[in-house]
């Protein structure tokens, strides 16, 4: 069965979604058909035959959404930009807690603006809440933008995107979390150690002996947040391959 919206073709491994279900797109093949032909069956027998799949279900189809059509060029820039990711996530998870790579890459620099947006965001919350605004929000920041990506804009691809980032920005703050007691990292606009965001949550939590627990847990939860990025990914890159094997093949 062709998907008479996406043009998504049956596989013999989609056995576990209904057969009248499409696997990419989750429309119920005849009530698409009907509703385009302007017929639609009766209120008592749509509440009969109504297909309602399972919420995890949902879930997994909106998560592997693909679009109607797919082209060899852009599938191949996804490619290359998996594999970047992909890299980026061995690189870092392979230094571990290391200011000196986590601090010197291109994407510390492309966060910084927004982790110093987050505390101005916070302010009217309070001091505790101004001073860990600027760390939540660079990895809220993302995460917004992988909603976004999902919800408005159905692009997968990009939505798996920014999941990748929220978990790199994860590992961005966990340098600055086990410096909380030296207090020895550069800070924006030359701070001292009074400004140490870390120093001063942690104090303020009375959690300062813990700050190297904290850090790597801080980098475990954003390298797999990152993983889950890439398995998601290559799970829509594959997909996606084959259904540009099927538009070729039809």
């Amino acid at each position: 069965m062709r998907c008479p919206k996406c043009a998504y073709q049956r596989l013999p491994t989609d056995t576990h979604v209904h057969s009248g279900v499409c696997p990419a797109c989750g429309i119920a093949y005849q009530k698409y058909l009907d509703r385009q032909a302007g017929v639609l069956p009766p209120v008592a027998e749509i509440l009969v035959h109504e297909t309602v799949l399972p919420a995890h279900e949902q879930l997994r189809l909106r998560l592997l959404e693909m679009p109607a059509e797919v082209d060899q060029v852009t599938l191949g820039g996804r490619a290359l930009a998996w594999t970047a990711f992909a890299l980026w996530t061995i690189w870092f998870t392979l230094h571990g807690v290391s200011w000196e790579v986590i601090g010197s890459s291109f994407l510390h620099n492309v966060i910084l603006p927004f982790h110093e947006f987050g505390h101005v965001l916070f302010l009217p919350f309070g001091r505790f809440m101004t001073i860990l605004g600027g760390s939540l929000f660079q990895v809220l920041m993302p995460l917004g933008l992988m909603l976004a990506f999902l919800i408005k804009q159905r692009e997968t691809f990009g939505a798996s995107a920014m999941l990748w980032w929220a978990g790199q920005s994860l590992v961005d703050l966990s340098p600055y979390i086990r410096d909380a007691q030296d207090r020895s990292l550069p800070l924006v606009g030359g701070g001292g150690e009074e400004s140490h965001d870390w120093g001063n949550l942690l104090t303020m939590l009375g959690w300062l002996d813990h700050t190297v627990a904290i850090s790597r847990l801080c980098f475990g939860a954003g390298v797999i947040v990152m993983l889950a990025a890439l398995v998601w990914g290559a799970q829509l890159l594959r997909l996606q391959y084959e259904k540009l094997q099927q538009q070729r093949a039809a």
